[in-house]
């Protein structure tokens, strides 16, 4: 079983430097999970790292797409699958970095897409539940709209009818899919679409799977406030850095809020704001609102997959005097479990 070590957490808690930081110390390659910053061209909004940040460290998945193209967890789990074999292959331990809990919960757990239609995309930047993980056997319901008529449907007569047909077909998973939660919702038509059964119950089976790699998980984390203050710090930041420019750049190479890779946070609301439809104040506001609830979230996924996996360590920043003694710490773990 090849070796995995994890380092998760919500966003901007300092995951790429950690990963960095213990990559030149044991001599590890880092692997991004990710959603946006496998786009070529995202760079500011995504906080992506920078060939300086990298300091000579191998990186996977990171600038490999064009915008334009759509990526989702299945990809995710082929292509980190095939660069941890790589990376195992020259020598080097895999770290894998990132915040997208169901891309983690998928490549660790080796998740069952064989079976699935189209897969629709988790967006780092707005959900991370596990809202899709096809592969269920049964009778197909070619009778159910397909995506791009749903997501049409929504938008005319508003989510809470799309989620009106989840509930007559599939009440079990409209039961735990909020209404308003349209991506979750057409996902797990489209599931029932293409395999006839519930999104819902086959997650329950996915979730029986026991890991595939031999895995060190950490969980970043630090006091809420502290994180909060580093995100408002972070989006200014991005807006000093050019994001604005950075989206006109994107908008007027064609791309629209229709893309996935522009439902991101922080790229949604600057074309927004590019449209005229809210104000900069306004964007940028929601862009912080928006990315403090992301993180809320994110740490409400990573307490619920303690309960899955008890070995997940949390590593509380405020526990250690500074960023080098956590580090330590962080590395002393990995080198007793896999005995370097």
């Amino acid at each position: 079983m090849n070796r995995l070590v994890i380092i998760a957490g919500p966003t901007a808690c300092g995951k790429s430097a950690a990963a960095v930081e213990l990559s030149k110390r044991l001599d590890g390659s880092v692997i991004s999970a990710d959603s946006v910053q496998v786009y070529k061209g995202m760079d500011i909004g995504s906080a992506k790292i920078t060939k300086e940040e990298m300091q000579e460290i191998p990186h996977y998945l990171i600038d490999i797409l064009d915008p334009r193209e759509e990526w989702s967890a299945a990809l995710f789990q082929k292509r980190a699958g095939k660069a941890i074999e790589e990376i195992t292959k020259k020598g080097r331990l895999p770290i894998l970095a990132g915040g997208t809990g169901f891309y983690i919960q998928s490549l660790l757990y080796g998740i069952d897409f064989s079976a699935a239609g189209p897969v629709l995309p988790a967006d780092a930047a707005e959900d991370t539940t596990p809202e899709h993980s096809p592969g269920t056997a049964g009778c197909a319901r070619r009778d159910i709209p397909d995506r791009k008529a749903l997501e049409e449907l929504a938008l005319r007569e508003g989510p809470e009818k799309v989620h009106a047909l989840l509930a007559k077909e599939d009440p079990v998973s409209a039961a735990a899919i909020h209404p308003n939660n349209v991506k979750r919702t057409i996902r797990a038509l489209e599931f029932l679409r293409e395999s006839g059964g519930s999104i819902l119950l086959h997650n329950e089976q996915e979730h029986l799977r026991p890991p595939a790699y031999d895995a060190v998980y950490f969980v970043m984390t630090m006091d809420r406030e502290k994180l909060y203050q580093r995100i408002d710090a972070r989006v200014d930041l991005m807006l000093e850095n050019g994001l604005i420019e950075e989206v006109k750049h994107l908008k007027d190479a064609g791309l629209d809020r229709s893309r996935v890779s522009m439902q991101a946070l922080g790229y949604r609301q600057i074309l927004a704001y590019l449209d005229g439809e809210i104000s900069q104040e306004e964007a940028v506001q929601e862009i912080k609102t928006g990315t403090r609830h992301f993180a809320k979230r994110q740490l409400t996924w990573f307490r619920r997959e303690e309960k899955r996996n008890p070995s997940l360590l949390w590593i509380d920043a405020d526990r250690f005097s500074d960023t080098s003694t956590m580090l330590d710490h962080m590395e002393q773990i990995i080198r007793d479990h896999y005995g370097l």
